[in-house]
């Protein structure tokens, strides 16, 4: 059935405008993104296979050519889906510039949707200013965390560029498991006596997984 055979009421269109996005389902909001099916699947039911097939939270992760494995989905409406998350995650980017860290839970909101590949370990480190804003986030290492291969001078040296107070070093555990390691431990004291000799304080080290964190300061194993 085509867009067209549905009832005026029911399009997805007609009824945004009179009863808001928020009335329409996850495949009904794309399909107005979409507009068009093909001559024998039309939109709707094209977004409702897709969303169906994937789940609509791992949506957002999909490359091009597995967004086009879904009947329906050509490069130019991959591209627009894909697109649409890219401008969420900029716009996510914007609200958070210049963002005041309080507390842990404030990273974890901070590196909402930062990390590219969840299923491994990423390094990142937060520069922050006397007002404990963060003035730059930057991507320092991708793999297993180890204080043999992490060197204090690969995260402090933009650090020192950037004339930060502060750093906070932030990791995400790909298991979901966010208590440190016994290699997070030893980068923890090693960037911590680094920090010491340069001056700019490490405030905390942070490991992230889907839904919590684990903060070394907040858990006082960072004096």
């Amino acid at each position: 059935m085509r867009i067209h055979d549905l009832d005026p009421e029911n399009r997805p269109r007609e009824r945004f405008l009179t009863t808001g996005p928020a009335s329409l389902s996850p495949a009904e909001l794309l399909a107005i993104i979409l507009r068009s099916g093909t001559k024998n699947h039309n939109i709707v039911d094209t977004c409702n296979e897709l969303i169906a097939r994937v789940g609509l939270e791992k949506l957002s992760d999909l490359t091009l050519s597995e967004l086009q494995k879904t009947r329906g989905i050509g490069e130019a409406k991959a591209m627009q889906i894909m697109a649409i998350f890219e401008l969420n995650r900029r716009l996510h980017y914007s609200r958070n510039q210049n963002k005041k860290i309080q507390a842990a839970r404030d990273v974890f909101e901070y590196m909402a949707g930062r990390i590219p590949d969840e299923k491994k370990e990423h390094l990142f480190v937060l520069h922050l200013n006397t007002k404990n804003q963060i003035i730059k986030s930057e991507l320092v290492s991708v793999g297993t965390l180890n204080a043999s291969l992490i060197h204090p001078r690969e995260v402090f040296k933009a650090a020192i560029r950037e004339s930060a107070h502060a750093i906070i070093v932030v990791h995400n555990h790909p298991s979901g498991d966010v208590e440190p390691s016994n290699a997070d431990r030893q980068v923890t004291a090693l960037l911590k006596e680094a920090s010491a000799l340069i001056q700019i304080d490490l405030l905390d080290h942070i490991i992230i997984g889907n839904t919590g964190w684990f903060s070394f300061r907040e858990n006082s194993l960072l004096a």
